[in-house]
């Protein structure tokens, strides 16, 4: 099968193609400044472009390509199914011991903060308003694992224990996140894209770590050296709801603690 992939230089992107090719699919990874024949059909299209935490020092690119670039695709290309990688961040402004699953209406306020969630959530209403079932969105958690970008929370800290061994966290203790492993992401991406039965999915673990815990395991397995801004302020994102891409592709996520350390 034919699957094109935008993104596929980036992180979630380059497994996504490696992945394929390995399982003997013809993948196509064009750039954004490539000029696509519009009477081609791109196959089955999963949009892996996106901006990770660097989005706040580069808000229009992060419009871009959460919204531009794919506004010019859903208009003018054909294409067998087309997969929008979300992400579960648009999640945060629900009340503290909510759950996240994808029929939760999602709290929305303007700011700066907020430029990625409201971009994304533009981009899913894109998709959402073509009237195609095998147009979908997977949102997506904290995705991790070899090759992970800098700019990420948990990329940071493991690139400050490589370069000094120790690390400063700038969040309180008790804040906690969602991680799921890439490993673990690629083959459901692939599943949703090509037989998903419904038309959002979120892709996580179900679980949540606390930087308590994630810190603990980290000073014991590395030997390093972690501490907390006392000033630091909490971010507790909800629990996501995993059960329909359970039921639906047996998905089964090995937990953060279990992977780290991973090269």
């Amino acid at each position: 099968m034919k699957f094109t992939i935008f993104g596929g230089r980036g992180f979630i992107g380059r497994h996504l193609v490696e992945f394929l090719q390995s399982s003997g699919h013809q993948v196509v990874v064009p750039a954004r400044e490539d000029v696509l024949n519009e009477e081609q059909c791109l196959g089955h299209v999963i949009y892996a472009i996106g901006m990770t935490g660097n989005f706040r020092a580069r808000p229009f690119d992060t419009v871009d390509a959460h919204v531009g670039f794919l506004m010019s695709l859903l208009r003018h290309h054909t294409y067998e199914s087309f997969l929008y990688l979300s992400s579960t961040r648009i999640y945060s402004g629900l009340n503290a011991g909510a759950l996240g699953s994808e029929l939760t209406p999602v709290p929305l306020s303007s700011g700066p903060d907020a430029l990625y969630d409201l971009s994304k959530m533009l981009g899913e209403s894109l998709c959402l308003s073509i009237v195609n079932p095998k147009v979908r969105i997977a949102r997506l958690s904290n995705v991790f694992g070899r090759g992970q970008s800098e700019h990420t929370f948990l990329g940071s800290i493991l690139a400050a224990i490589k370069s000094e061994n120790r690390v400063e966290i700038n969040e309180a203790p008790e804040s906690c996140k969602d991680y799921v492993w890439i490993d673990d992401v690629v083959p459901v991406l692939v599943g949703i894209a090509m037989s998903g039965k419904d038309r959002i999915y979120n892709v996580a673990s179900g679980e949540c770590i606390t930087h308590v815990m994630l810190v603990e395991k980290l000073t014991e397995i590395l030997h390093c050296t972690a501490s907390f801004n006392q000033y630091a302020g909490a971010r507790v994102f909800p629990q996501i709801d995993v059960s329909r891409i359970k039921s639906e592709f047996g998905f089964t996520p090995v937990s953060l603690l279990e992977k780290i350390p991973f090269s």
